[in-house]
């Protein structure tokens, strides 16, 4: 073999050697930053307050919220800076709890297309997606949205609140 090829090869492997050095460093894992609380904060811009109620007693709320669903979607759509985003934890409709009222659940079967778009919506927005994944809320427990008209945003979740 000539001392070409060899010292070829002996560079190639350097080469991928340095490549998965590179991949394998944790500054290059966490390039992105999401793990971050500055990153999510930065990316959310907003204040993200958290309460929790019960659905039983915000039913009137919520249901009002999942009839807006429809022109809530495009305004989520549109939405990229908000001065609030407030999550409300309806604990007692979480999964583990059976889900949330029939009241509520019934307004959820009529409007089921329309609260699926909105959590893709939702999905597609990183500032609110890392809002309420920031506070550990699934987008599949998120019932509706509610606009406050001051530039915030209510999102009502059938969640416990992370503990």
């Amino acid at each position: 073999m000539s001392m070409k090829v060899c010292g070829a090869r002996w560079r190639h492997a350097l080469a991928m050697a340095g490549f998965f050095i590179v991949l394998a460093s944790p500054a290059f894992v966490s390039a992105q930053g999401l793990e971050s609380k500055e990153a999510v904060d930065k990316i959310i811009g907003s204040d993200v307050k958290e309460e929790e109620s019960r659905a039983a007693t915000d039913a009137g709320k919520v249901i009002a919220a999942i009839e807006k669903t429809r022109e809530n979607i495009s305004t989520v759509r549109k939405t990229s800076k908000l001065d609030n985003v407030d999550i409300v934890f309806l604990s007692d409709a979480a999964i583990t709890e059976g889900g949330p009222p029939p009241e509520i659940e019934a307004k959820v079967k009529e409007h089921e297309a329309e609260v699926v778009e909105l959590r893709q919506e939702i999905e597609g927005n990183a500032m609110l997606y890392h809002a309420i994944d920031s506070r550990q809320v699934l987008i599949r427990d998120v019932l509706a949205v509610d606009f406050d008209g001051s530039n915030g945003i209510v999102i009502y979740a059938a969640a416990k609140p992370a503990q």
